[in-house]
């Protein structure tokens, strides 16, 4: 049976990629061909998919129920096999088989349909998250992990730039205020492996342990560089506690703590993904940075 191609798929591979983007998809239903054969695997269900990537629930010659993700090598995700062979399935789904030439993953199956997401207890579903946070930046990154100090200078590199092309003087002012904490915490960027995406949709009920982180970007930083995710997630919870500050530090000091991080530098690396993801913005067209990334940045400004 011939793979179909989600639609939405193809369209997110097109406005991201162009025709380069089209050509990848129309090429999907003979990728996961070759390695539904190679590995000897039959499908077991509907396929999934996120922005990038398609997954294919399988069964393996053994009986045991498997995911195979197919997604373009990218600067982002071409490590993922690497960080997931070094957790060996402690917090992280399980990887089986990989093929670093196209980024094709066979992963351990969870349970697709039920997210970190869905914990109705915000405070819960934070320590769910926070815990496995801890495990995952318990491991030292391999030598040849691509590392936060360079993707920090690279920011840095940007922001000269980009600041012109923001109108409001306040939206300047707070990526002069990003830029000058990662100005000062560059030098000592950290060692530990991040996730760098932990965010409530990226952890995934399972039969081994009760959930697992999955879908990460790995490099080598420090282990504040990956609040961010969970600081913003479920934003709307935020919003109607009715002291927007108050919240975002309620969500920042439960990590900080349980994570056993210094206050400050925290502060600092989660003001650079708050630069990181307004320089996306502002390359993207954007002239305005976004309420949610101030709102952050206000509040831990505060621990800073």
């Amino acid at each position: 049976m011939r793979i179909k191609v989600p639609a939405a798929l193809t369209e997110s591979h097109i406005k991201y990629d162009g025709a380069a983007g089209r050509a990848w998809s129309a090429g999907l239903p003979a990728l996961a061909e070759r390695y539904l054969e190679k590995w000897g695997l039959r499908l077991d269900g509907e396929p999934r998919h996120g922005v990038v990537s398609l997954v294919l629930p399988v069964v393996r010659e053994d009986g045991t129920k498997a995911a195979l993700k197919l997604q373009p090598v990218t600067d982002e995700n071409a490590t993922e096999a690497q960080g997931l062979r070094t957790w060996a399935g402690d917090a992280s789904v399980l990887l089986l088989d990989s093929d670093p030439e196209t980024g094709t993953l066979l992963l351990e199956r969870l349970e697709a349909d039920r997210s970190l997401s869905a914990e109705p207890d915000q405070m819960k579903a934070l320590g769910i998250l926070t815990d496995l946070l801890r495990r995952l930046v318990a491991y030292p990154a391999p030598e040849d992990m691509r590392r936060l100090e360079d993707i920090a200078q690279a920011m840095l590199d940007d922001v000269d730039e980009a600041v012109p092309k923001l109108p409001r003087e306040r939206d300047r002012h707070w990526l002069r205020w990003c830029a000058a904490a990662v100005a000062e915490l560059i030098s000592e960027s950290g060692d530990r492996l991040l996730h760098w995406d932990l965010h409530y949709d990226n952890v995934l009920a399972a039969e081994r342990e009760p959930w697992l982180s999955i879908d990460p970007k790995p490099l080598a930083g420090d282990p504040g560089f990956d609040l961010m995710p969970a600081l913003g997630n479920r934003w709307d919870e935020v919003v109607a506690s009715g002291d927007v500050t108050r919240a975002v530090l309620r969500r920042f000091d439960f990590m900080v703590d349980g994570l056993g991080l210094d206050p400050g530098r925290a502060a600092g690396w989660t003001l650079g993904r708050v630069l990181q993801n307004s320089l996306w913005d502002v390359e993207d067209g954007e002239r305005e940075l976004q309420e949610v990334q101030l709102a952050i940045a206000e509040a831990v400004r505060l621990r800073s």
